[in-house]
């Protein structure tokens, strides 16, 4: 049986378990039961193993039989793989799994081998994901508000590439409806004050300074143009390059923390290209669209929903909703996702029931559809919470941040806590330039891994052929071992749309790193050393590769030196 590190070794024992259990039960060892999963965990204390299991807890009420017992027989039974040194139980009902050192060391060349595959996985078979993130209306610059979601969604499809997905990475361009209306008659009154024109911005319209700029742009660009076409002609037009330079404003400022994406994809075409009438036609047809008071509604209640959902209003203009549904149709039925994963903010809570409520309404299981909710960010200098933008009077911009704090704290800030829950981003922390700052501290790792290396280069010292069964310190073992949870780590992630645990293992390697770099000398000049250098040189590779890979999931620069 492979056992190398290149998969989740952790899952294996799971297996090796199971077909133990399986085997114990067929010969009449224990009684049969059901199970639905069998628990593999990684103990807290290093003297308990490598990894361990509470399933004989776990079934020692079906069974009948006291825990210690049903982990003795288990435990008889496991043959795994070449990778485990010891098995053993310990009360009240564990099974305690330690690996070979021999093999542990060996992984070392695995790694190196492997190097930007490493911990990739086939947990996904190449089942088609789009995740759909940021899709703010392109009426305005990013704010702090949005990059929770647009680092948030990043990560995550770069994990789930890593983990066999075929990912495509959408942002969602609401051009059309009310909202743009309103930013191209602001735009255009904007426009107009620039001449001297008595044109008031409408009530509920964008005042930021930064349409002032953009009017500026395309008066100097087009010069009166737009003063000397009809009314309806002139907001138009000006709106659709107000658009086109938001977007392209919105791009620059994600492209600067390392967000990309690849499909923008238009509101309007769902009207123009007949996918609105498309989806509206289907749930018609499936007896989920009722008018009553003028209106055109989604019978949401028929699938469980409190109310129903207005899908046009009495005007004859479809809601925001109608527009969700379009989109969904077009995700699922004409573009044949196999599931999609929506980023959105704290404002679009309530959505999600009747999202899923659309899905089974077009035949498509709610489970294909999940919707991921950021919460609020709190701004903080020190002690001191951050209210006020410079420029837009009640914001912080993207761009803003990004100048101050730089990208990589940028990202590694955001995504070192799940989006679900509320947290404090320390700007005064972010910049710190020390071992108190995570990013410095990381970067710090790999700056030292890469001027280890060439000074091995400068030295002419060729490791190629350095023998990894030198590697007997504690403090190589330790790093070797947390270098193997990458792949359980990557796993883990995708299953559960989890990327901050990238943030805390990055931390942890780093830290097994400098714990290994201040215990082992690696490049010696001494007589004698020679051998145990070029195994440690190799050992740093490896570290090189983990780390590298850590630091390109996050999209954060991995430094050569510091």
């Amino acid at each position: 049986m492979n056992s190398d590190c290149s998969s989740n070794l952790r899952e294996k024992i799971g297996i090796w378990i199971g077909e133990a259990l399986e085997s114990s039960i067929s010969k009449g060892l224990l009684p049969a039961v059901e199970l639905d999963d069998i628990p593999v965990e990684r103990p807290q204390s290093p003297e308990h193993g490598h990894f361990a299991s509470s399933l004989p807890l776990k079934l020692a009420r079906d069974m009948r039989m006291n825990p210690m017992k049903i982990a003795e027989v288990l435990a008889s039974c496991i043959t795994g793989g070449v990778a485990i040194g010891k098995i053993w139980v310990q009360s009240p009902g564990f099974i305690n799994f330690s690996l070979e050192e021999s093999w542990i060391v060996k992984q070392v060349d695995v790694i190196r081998r492997l190097r930007d595959v490493f911990g990739n996985l086939d947990l996904g078979a190449g089942q088609n994901v789009q995740v759909e993130f940021v899709s703010v209306n392109p009426t305005g610059p990013l704010h702090v508000g949005h990059a929770r979601g647009a680092i948030y969604g990043s990560a995550l499809a770069n994990i789930l590439e890593t983990a066999g997905y075929a990912v495509q990475r959408e942002y969602y361009v609401n051009d059309a409806g009310n909202q743009m209306s309103l930013f191209s008659e602001s735009l255009f009154a904007r426009y107009c004050q620039l001449f001297k024109e008595d044109i008031s911005i409408p009530e509920d319209g964008y005042r930021g300074e930064y349409m002032i700029d953009l009017a500026k742009e395309i008066r100097d660009k087009e010069q009166d143009r737009f003063l000397n076409l009809p009314k309806e002609d002139a907001i138009r037009g000006i709106g659709t390059i107000g658009l086109d330079k938001m977007l392209n404003v919105i791009k620059n400022d994600l492209a600067n923390v390392g967000v990309w994406f690849d499909n923008w994809f238009s509101e309007k075409s769902l009207y123009e290209e007949g996918q609105y009438d498309k989806s509206m036609d289907l749930l018609r047809l499936k007896g989920f669209i009722t008018e009553r008071d003028g209106a055109i509604w989604f019978t949401s209640t028929s699938l469980g929903e409190d109310k129903d959902n207005v899908l046009v209003r009495s005007t004859g203009v479809p809601t925001y909703f109608a527009s969700d549904v379009a989109y969904h149709y077009n995700k699922f039925i004409e573009r044949k996702f196999d599931r999609v994963i929506n980023v959105w903010g704290a404002d679009h809570q309530g959505h999600i029931s009747r999202m899923k409520a659309v899905m089974t309404a077009i035949d498509r299981s709610p489970d294909t559809l999940t919707l991921t909710i950021t919460q609020i960010v709190t701004f903080k200098r020190g002690d001191e919470t951050v209210r006020m933008s410079k420029r837009s009077g009640d914001i912080i911009t993207l761009r803003e941040l990004v100048s101050e704090v730089g990208p990589d704290a940028c990202r590694f800030f955001f995504l070192s806590r799940s989006p679900e829950s509320q947290m404090e981003f320390d700007m005064k922390l972010a910049m710190d330039q020390s071992s108190d700052n995570p990013v410095y501290y990381i970067q710090y790792a790999y700056a030292r891994i890469s001027s280890i290396i060439r000074l091995a280069s400068e030295r002419d010292i060729n490791y190629t052929e350095g023998d990894v069964n030198l590697l007997t310190h504690g403090a190589a073992l330790s790093l070797i071992t947390k270098m193997l949870e990458f792949p359980e780590i990557i796993g883990m992630m995708a299953r559960n749309l989890e990327p901050h645990h990238l943030t805390h293992y990055s931390t942890e390697l780093a830290t097994a790193f400098h714990w290994f770099y201040r215990e082992c000398r690696v490049v010696s000049s001494e007589t004698g050393d020679e051998e145990i250098t070029k195994a440690r040189l190799k050992l740093v590779d490896a570290s090189k590769v983990v780390l590298g890979r850590c630091l390109q999931l996050m999209n954060m620069n991995a430094p050569d030196e510091m």
